[in-house]
């Protein structure tokens, strides 16, 4: 069909902590015209670790240019830092609708992570949501920003 666009592939990932909000998202995030890939957790395991999953869905992320990447654990802290040991993740922890915005408007953060012990479901829906909905701003000064993100990755690298 001419003129009409694919819809946005979100990759999503998360440990045991996270594992029923993960199965709460993913149709959600389907009914709601998103192309979602699940990198795992693929069944709940009290004793699994999220640092594999999250940096499977992080590499995904950079692998597949405009797509977008969900982490979810307890807190979310740990998810956020796994998924940004990959070169070209800016993650970014949600706890509400201004860092989930803001996330994406000033960072151009591809993933988010949300701490699903700290969230009811439809909430973290919602976070989700505003971070999936919102553009890069584009601005100068958030360019340049990143751009020296990225230069000391490439430094590193």
């Amino acid at each position: 069909m001419a003129g009409t666009m694919a819809p946005m592939r979100v990759h999503i990932a998360t440990d045991h902590a996270g594992f029923e909000l993960k199965e709460y998202l993913v149709p959600r995030l389907a009914e709601a015209g998103y192309d979602v890939v699940d990198h795992g957790a693929a069944e709940y395991d009290a004793l699994d670790d999220y640092p594999p999953m999250c940096i499977e869905c992080g590499k995904a992320v950079v692998a597949d240019p405009g797509s977008l990447g969900i982490v979810l654990g307890g807190s979310g802290n740990g998810e956020q830092i796994a998924a940004n040991k990959v070169p070209g993740v800016r993650a970014i922890l949600a706890w509400n609708e201004s860092t989930a915005e803001l996330g994406r408007e000033h960072n151009d953060a591809n993933v988010v992570s949300i701490g699903a012990r700290q969230h009811e479901p439809a909430r973290a829906f919602e976070l989700v949501r505003t971070f999936l909905e919102t553009p890069f701003s584009g601005g100068a000064r958030h360019r340049r920003r990143i751009g020296l993100l990225a230069e000391y990755e490439a430094e590193r690298g």
